[in-house]
């Protein structure tokens, strides 16, 4: 202990000797350990932190599955649910279920839409959560024409009713019903993503058909059941229903996920361990960075070194006081790191859209585990890149060391050698970060670039819930939405008022398995295509014409007739383009009539920008007649001068219906791509920090070299030599170890960029821009990293050298 307290005494006094050593070293692990501890927590809320469940690896997600047409996370009907329950005893403990409602909150100044679900009785005594105020739903409350009940989020409480604890059992206004509340839930909580409140489920969903496969089933393994057990016990379930009712069930299958799995799709997996791979580089940079500034310390302290060795210090003894300043200069750089990570957690945070938040549960903080990654990162870092200069160091040539020479000496060639090939590796992991980021840099780019299929200008959009029984059947929606549309379409500045399901680019619409006219599949084998219902002017406000027939007239777009328009894309796979008087229907629909296309329209992307374009059909509004309906408007002038006013005018027109989600459709399209802008920053900064931790590498390993080359580079002058052509000499060793470094770094990207091919838009991961021009960068940076050296040694006195010698 004694031995400890007395390094760390020297290590300090040392470093304390040396203020600019120590400032950079500490500063680049700084930056190195604060990137990581930022996607670190991100990792853990992510990926590690247990999900804020009983015993959540016990939990599996049932997922319906046709995967001929590429379903494989569907949901679950409610009869089939009931049946799942009876024949699965042996296989779960329990089964719960949830679903998606919109609700609205009555009794204010305004009506409030809020997200909701309807859920089983069990699932939150399942989940093992309990209320912090009142009592969860009882089983005889999940039934249909039981009482109406409802749970609220503790930020709803707060917000809407200010904490009152009297609202519990008291009576508010939802969907325009009166319901009780029975309890708040705890903070926090807001299963299964954003949900302010829950009412029962099988009041919402007990009359669905068998085909309205509408519902999230969540279930607790039976003791001793895996999962791998489970999914072939679910397989042999669904082949069964198939069996009993084939008109329904052929060709479908079931799965279980884990909930983990089910809770954090692939892509945000392989996008956060993509980003963590990335501040690794960072920190291997950071590391180099400090490994050299150590090695050419302990050039600088060979006499030192050598003296201590005279009086007797062992190899093992030098070698431990030169780690012990390792680490202590790696240990600064972390606490400096959690203070760089709490603000990259800030900024983090900033990044994220306020109306597409991430799941409750996933939230990112330095907490216990966080610091203990930190903690341990320093100091794996201190000692893997100060052992190799501790090393070197502890072993110095005696008789030149101590020679009054010596202090003039170059260095050994292994010493050398090690700092060339730390600077050829920042060069290489600095390469793979650039390219990265350019690659994300350019999909954003594209997305951004990208209209969608149609040009989003002068449309605002908007979208209201109908709630209450009188909005419960077909007839009373699309009258009300009608109703409502001729309301906007009368507000100054608005030329045409479209409504639908779906709002392009925003989400909506629904799926179906078709029957083609004169083209006959297996049962079960029937392909999947995108539809949603439309009013007659909805075409007219998105600016879009049709390329053969034409579109929907008023008198069938307001009822249920037979006939739709389709996308190109659907008129090509399934008539080779010619659709135009072409039958069709939907499966699973009560009505059989075939639907007659009566028009084809230019593809355009009905959900996400970066999704594949899918056959697609548009309807009369009653098909997809549904309480959350979408409004687009085209303007005349910029669409959110008209929002306040078309506000105003459906809040006349029924003051009992919420409108919601109101904004331009250039952020409704740039909303979807938000995740592109924020890869891209941050790989950016990330390739930033590494491209100035490798400047300083570059800058350093030269700076040094010219210092110990000053005698050799005046003698050089002092013969003939002229200062171009010493500045070429600096320069080339700098380009030289900067081309090395881009070599071997074309081949780590290559390799690297290959993983993340699969998330990036319309660029190539082996895009020719990015690796050419991040190449020319980095050789450019080299140059400049190796100018400020080169000038020194042109600066030479040759008469001082020559007096040296």
């Amino acid at each position: 202990m004694d031995t400890l307290l007395q390094d760390l005494r020297f290590g300090l006094r040392t470093l304390r000797q040396s203020p600019g050593f120590t400032f950079v070293a500490v500063l680049c692990i700084a930056l190195g350990i604060g990137v990581n501890t930022t996607i670190f927590s991100v990792v853990n809320a992510i990926l590690l932190r247990p999900l804020p469940f009983n015993e959540p690896e016990r939990i599996v997600v049932v997922h319906s599955q046709q995967l001929k047409n590429d379903i494989d996370e569907a949901g679950v009907s409610y009869l089939d649910l009931r049946d799942l329950k009876e024949q699965s005893d042996r296989l779960f403990t329990e089964i719960a279920a949830t679903t998606g409602r919109s609700l609205t909150l009555g009794g204010g100044e305004e009506p409030e839409r809020v997200l909701g679900a309807g859920i089983t009785a069990n699932l939150l005594p399942m989940l093992g959560i309990q209320p912090v105020v009142g009592r969860l739903f009882r089983a005889d409350e999940d039934r249909p024409g039981a009482p109406n009940v409802v749970l609220l989020s503790n930020d709803l409480w707060l917000r809407r009713y200010g904490g009152d604890r009297k609202i519990v059992g008291g009576t508010i206004l939802v969907n325009a019903e009166p319901h009780t509340v029975v309890g708040v839930m705890p903070p926090r909580f807001r299963f299964p993503y954003q949900q302010d409140a829950w009412v029962p489920l099988a009041p919402l969903v007990h009359e669905e058909e068998r085909s309205e496969r509408s519902l999230w089933v969540l279930a607790r393994l039976a003791p001793q059941m895996t999962v791998p057990q489970a999914q072939a016990a679910i397989e042999a379930f669904a082949k069964r229903q198939a069996e009993r009712y084939p008109a329904v069930h052929a060709g479908w299958s079931a799965a279980v996920f884990t909930l983990r799995r089910e809770m954090v799709e692939e892509e945000v997996q392989l996008m956060v361990l993509t980003m963590q791979g990335a501040v690794f580089f960072v920190l291997l940079i950071a590391g180099a960075n400090v490994a050299n500034l150590l090695l050419a310390r302990a050039s600088a302290r060979q006499r030192e070194v050598a003296i201590r060795s005279a009086f007797g210090a062992s190899r093992w003894r030098i070698v431990r006081q030169l780690l012990t300043e390792s680490l202590m200069v790696s240990l600064l750089g972390g606490v400096l790191g959690v203070l760089v990570g709490q603000w990259g957690i800030k900024l983090l945070d900033a990044a994220m859209p306020a109306d597409n938040p991430p799941p409750y549960w996933m939230y990112w903080e330095i907490d216990r585990p966080v610091l203990l990654f930190t903690v341990a990162l320093a100091v794996v870092t201190g000692i893997i890149f100060g052992l190799a200069p501790a090393l070197q160091a502890a072993k110095p040539d005696l008789n030149g060391a101590l020679k009054e020479g010596g202090r003039g000496s170059g260095g050994s060639v292994a010493r050398n050698k090690l700092r060339n090939t730390l600077v050829v590796l920042e060069v290489a992991l600095s390469l793979v970060l650039l390219v990265g980021a350019s690659l994300f840099v350019r999909s954003f780019m594209k997305l951004q670039g990208a209209s969608g299929g149609f040009d989003p200008a002068h449309i605002l959009t908007l979208r209201i819930h109908l709630p209450g029984d009188v909005y419960e059947e077909e007839l009373p929606k699309t009258r009300k939405v009608e109703e409502l549309a001729r309301v906007l379409a009368a507000v100054p500045g608005v030329e045409a008022v479209g409504a639908s399901n779906n709002i392009p680019l925003g989400g909506g619409g629904g799926g179906a398995n078709v029957l083609i006219e004169g083209q006959p599949v297996a049962p079960g084998e029937e392909p999947g295509i995108f539809y949603t219902g439309v009013t007659a002017d909805w075409l007219r406000a998105l600016d879009i014409r049709p390329t053969a027939g034409r579109v929907l007239t008023e008198g069938e777009a307001g009822a249920r007739s037979a006939v739709a328009l389709v996308n190109q894309t659907f008129a090509q796979r399934f008539w080779k383009g010619d659709a135009v008087g072409r039958r069709f229907r939907l499966k699973d629909e009560e009505d059989t009539r075939w639907i007659t296309v009566v028009g084809v329209v230019p593809d355009f992307q009905n959900q996400d920008l970066n999704d594949d374009m899918e056959p697609s059909a548009y309807l009369p509004f009653p098909y997809l007649a549904i309480r959350n309906t979408g409004f687009v408007l085209r303007t005349r002038g910029e669409p959110l001068e008209t929002a306040t006013a078309a506000r105003a005018a459906i809040r006349a027109a029924d003051p009992g219906i919420p409108v919601f989600d109101v904004a331009d459709m250039e952020t409704v399209r740039m909303s979807g791509v938000w995740e592109y802008g924020l890869f891209g920053k941050m790989f950016s900064t990330f390739g930033a920090i590494a491209l100035f931790l490798a400047a300083i590498g570059v800058y350093g390993v030269l700076s040094y070299s010219v210092g110990q080359r000053l005698r050799e580079i005046g003698v050089r002058v002092a013969l003939g030599a002229q200062r171009g052509q010493v500045l070429r000499l600096v320069v080339r060793q700098g380009l030289v170890l900067a081309l090395c470094g881009i070599g071997l770094g074309l081949i780590g990207a290559f390799g690297v960029t290959r993983v993340v091919g699969e998330i990036l838009y319309d660029v190539s991961p082996t895009d020719p821009v990015s690796f050419v021009a991040i190449s020319l960068l980095l050789a450019g940076i080299a140059c400049l990293a190796s100018f400020v050296p080169a000038r020194r040694a042109t600066a030479v006195d040759p008469l001082e050298a020559l007096r040296a010698e």
